[in-house]
């Protein structure tokens, strides 16, 4: 009875031993996908409508105290020329208020005194780009004597950027056609596709004078165009 039991035991074990071992499947190797790669381009240019501006006002005194006084004064009636011409408060913010003193030197080197420094600056989004001129008009009068980084931009362009990216598949098929054309290949089906908005826009800077600016006409102001971009990627299968 043992003998019968041993070598059943060994048959089973040879078994399970040959299950246990490498398997060889006959499999074709797939041929790799040929694709072709192109970019393209699209652009888009359109008028802006909305301009961001920092309107501020420097002050200077003999004291702290003293220059503080006086750039209160000057601010409230900047900040109250910017509301005047049409501004609403949400889209006024204040991004600076700063104080330092500023030694004094004679021709000889030596301190002579301090003086102290005051700036007040007011970030602006104006919506009415035909009232900007006016607007830095009053600013200037009210006594604003620093203008700075005025920046176009549009309020919703996202028509402008459906359009450009239209423009930049058109663009990629073009110049899909042509190389498939000139290499004597014929395109398949689209693989993948990828994009990328880039929308600059120009930067304007300009300087005001003090509270005495008296002109006759209102600042001059040219928005110009901005330029919507958009690059995509696309590759194709090559039949």
């Amino acid at each position: 009875m043992r003998t019968k039991f041993f070598v059943f035991a060994v048959l089973a074990l040879a078994l399970v031993l040959s299950a246990c071992g490498p398997t060889t499947i006959n499999q074709e190797a797939q041929p790799a996908i040929r694709t072709l790669s192109v970019n393209g381009v699209g652009q888009v240019s359109i008028t802006p409508d909305i301009a961001y501006i920092y309107i501020g006002v420097h002050s200077e005194g003999a004291t702290a105290s003293e220059a503080v006084d006086e750039n209160k004064v000057q601010t409230s009636a900047v900040i109250k020329a910017i509301k005047d011409a049409g501004v609403d408060e949400k889209d006024i913010n204040t991004t600076n208020f700063s104080i330092w003193p500023s030694q004094q030197y004679s021709p000889e080197g030596t301190i002579t005194g301090t003086i102290y420094m005051v700036d007040n600056t007011v970030y602006v989004v104006v919506r009415d780009l035909a009232s900007l001129g006016d607007l830095l008009d009053s600013t200037i009068s009210a006594g604003a004597n620093t203008i700075n980084s005025i920046q176009f931009d549009i309020a919703d362009d996202s028509a402008a950027v459906k359009e450009a990216r239209v423009k930049a598949v058109e663009d990629a098929k073009v110049q899909a056609q042509e190389l498939a054309d000139a290499a004597g290949i014929e395109l398949g089906e689209i693989q993948n596709i990828s994009f990328y908005d880039n929308s600059p826009y120009p930067v304007y800077e300009g300087k005001g004078g003090g509270g005495g600016y008296d002109a006759a006409a209102s600042v001059p102001i040219q928005p110009g165009q901005l330029s919507i971009s958009v690059s995509v990627s696309i590759n194709y299968g090559i039949k």
